[in-house]
């Protein structure tokens, strides 16, 4: 079809991308408004990504939750179909999938409520995950979502003054996410897993 580049013109619809999408383990790709954008993860960046998979999966285990935690999947803009993204991490409900019509031949989500928990693990491309993909995730209703910044790269009207290592928890409250920071020795506080025993600086530590 293409050979996508970091200077990719094509704009592409939601349906093409999946059509062009690479099979197996040739990297992780997302679409931002047509244009194919390469996710380039750093070692510790994984580390903690998978750290996370496996605390939320060892409680979903623990309590025999009907969630699922996938090694990839895309989750399609609500009001566009040139945008879908990647968490880092995503816990999905089982009982809801049959409400999700791509997900069998694409892997891809379309429903807010499919979604328990999205993680995104910050990276350079800060913005990304402050401000793109946490306007979508609300837009879509998704009940929770995480920003991991253990190196605490976000803004400051985010994280603060001084910028430190934090971990935003955002909730669905009233058609609207709220958020609580978390830091230190601070315990997270989840709504999805209300008996997870994690503070942050056991993922921080994870990252160093």
């Amino acid at each position: 079809m293409f050979t996508q580049t970091e200077e990719q013109k094509i704009s592409l619809t939601l349906e093409e991308f999946l059509d062009w999408y690479p099979d197996g383990y040739e990297g992780r790709f997302e679409l931002h408004d047509g244009v194919i954008v390469k996710m380039q993860p750093t070692g510790t960046h994984e580390k903690v990504a998978g750290f996370l998979a496996l605390e939320l999966g060892l409680e979903i285990k623990r309590l025999n939750l009907p969630f699922f935690i996938p090694r990839q999947g895309l989750i399609k803009a609500i009001d566009s179909d040139k945008s879908a993204y990647i968490p880092d991490v995503m816990v999905l409900d089982d009982n809801a999938m049959e409400n999700e019509k791509m997900w069998n031949k694409r892997s891809t989500i379309t429903q807010g409520s499919t979604l328990k928990l999205a993680v995104e693990v910050v990276s350079t491309n800060w913005q990304d995950d402050y401000l793109t993909k946490l306007a979508e995730y609300e837009k879509l209703g998704i009940g929770e979502y995480w920003i991991v910044d253990y190196l605490g790269l976000g803004g400051r009207r985010y994280i603060g003054d001084p910028k430190q290592p934090t971990i935003s928890i955002y909730d669905w409250f009233e058609g609207e996410y709220r958020v609580n920071l978390f830091r230190g020795q601070d315990s997270l506080r989840s709504p999805t897993f209300p008996e997870l025993n994690l503070t942050a600086e056991q993922i921080f530590t994870v990252g160093h």
